[in-house]
Parts: structure tokens; C-alpha cells; sequence
């Protein structure tokens, strides 16, 4: 079942290229956030958001585990759809909790990653990702 779910599904050319790019652009978007997440925490800044109740510190590293080490994961397309599923919480409770009481500005850098990453988990990773050689 579980490699059921982590293989590609077959795609036109055109649209595994569509894909290539959506899924490497958005990654390389979200990295840089958990970089800068990642480098306060080395930094011995532990101090984060808690907006579901879990703790700052354990927040911090649920968000850095997201958006750094899922992201890069996505770019290479190794465990995509299960890399993008803490993507996509992470997404959600930006979007409906960090900034649920904002203006859609403010929260829609939020909602164009989240939808990307629906998108990309639909999908999955295209031909052109580990994921592919791995499930074939």
C-alpha cells in the first residue's frame, strides 16, 4: 500500500516538465523560510509561534522539519506525497490560524503554497524525480 502511494503517476511529457518546475520552484521558495528558521535555531533562538498549543520549542521544529528538510525532499522528489503532507498541515495552520483573522493579503503567500502543494500531491512527483526510479 505504502508503495502504492508513493509512486508516480504516469503523465504526459509536457506535463512531468510542468511538474519538475512547479514541484523545484515552490521547494526552493519554502527553503528559503526554514533556512532562516533553521539558522536562528543554531543561532540558540528558540523563541517561535505556538498557535496550535504544542510548545514553541516543538513548533520551531516541526516548522523547520517542514519547510527545510520536506522541502529539500520534494526537490529531489524522494517521498514526495509524504513530504508534502507536513507541507501541507503547515500551510493549513498558517493560513487558518497564523493569519486567520488577517485580510487575504496577508495571508496569501500561505494559501499559494498550500494550493501548490495540493496540487503537487495530486500529481506526485512527475518522471523526473527519485521517487520514479525508485517505484517503477
Amino acid at each position: 500500500m505504502l508503495k502504492k502511494f508513493l509512486k508516480p503517476i504516469k503523465l504526459p511529457a509536457s506535463a512531468d516538465w510542468g511538474v519538475l518546475i512547479l514541484r523545484v520552484g515552490i521547494s526552493l521558495l519554502m527553503l528559503t523560510h526554514g533556512y532562516a528558521k533553521l539558522q536562528n535555531l543554531l543561532k540558540g533562538d528558540h523563541s517561535f509561534a505556538d498557535p496550535i498549543g504544542i510548545g514553541e520549542e516543538l513548533s520551531l521544529y516541526l516548522t523547520i522539519g517542514a519547510e527545510f528538510v520536506c522541502s529539500i525532499l520534494v526537490i529531489l522528489g524522494l517521498f514526495t506525497r509524504a513530504a508534502l503532507i507536513p507541507l501541507i498541515i503547515t500551510m493549513t495552520v498558517v493560513f487558518f490560524i497564523v493569519h486567520g483573522p488577517d485580510p487575504l493579503a496577508d495571508k496569501e503567500h500561505a494559501l499559494t503554497f498550500l494550493i501548490v502543494y495540493v496540487t503537487l500531491f495530486l500529481t506526485g512527483p512527475g518522471k523526473m524525480s527519485v521517487d520514479n526510479g525508485l517505484y517503477k
